[in-house]
């Protein structure tokens, strides 16, 4: 056995311990108890927008769709300033009654801008559009989501 070089306080028990039903007194009753803990968020059956794929996706597909439309139209444009100062003879040529390759090739320059434009559009309903409605309709879901909390 040790020994206890202080005596017990004269109204306790030496051998007495506090009820475990009791709780602590504070030592500050005054003060305001602690918020209680946050309840945990529950995490989305999925990742939000910000983090989303598609949003890459989408970006990759306007790209593309950009450059078909802008190779398109400023290739053919090119390739018309090339033939015109590299190859004179070939546009000079009169494959038809009175008028030169270089004139043809010119009149041709409007055709390909709408062609360019109809490749744009296409594209567009084809590949990017779908893209955009499918965020647009997430991002509305996710609106949804947090104006409900």
């Amino acid at each position: 056995m040790s020994h206890d070089p202080f005596p017990p306080h004269p109204h306790e028990h030496p051998h007495a311990r506090p009820h475990p039903e009791q709780p602590p007194s504070p030592t500050y009753p005054w003060q305001p108890k602690p918020p209680p803990e946050p309840a945990p968020r529950r995490r989305p059956h999925r990742e939000t927008l910000g983090r989303h794929s598609d949003l890459r996706i989408l970006r990759g597909a306007y790209r593309r769709q950009r450059r078909v439309a802008t190779l398109t139209a400023l290739g053919y444009f090119t390739l018309f300033l090339l033939l015109s100062a590299l190859a004179p003879s070939f546009m000079t040529r009169m494959p038809a009654d009175g008028l030169p390759t270089g004139l043809l090739l010119a009149l041709l320059q409007l055709p390909v801008t709408w062609l360019a434009v109809a490749l744009y559009e296409r594209t567009a309903r084809r590949r990017v559009d779908p893209l955009a409605d499918r965020i647009r309709t997430l991002a509305e879901l996710d609106a949804r989501r947090g104006a409900g909390r």
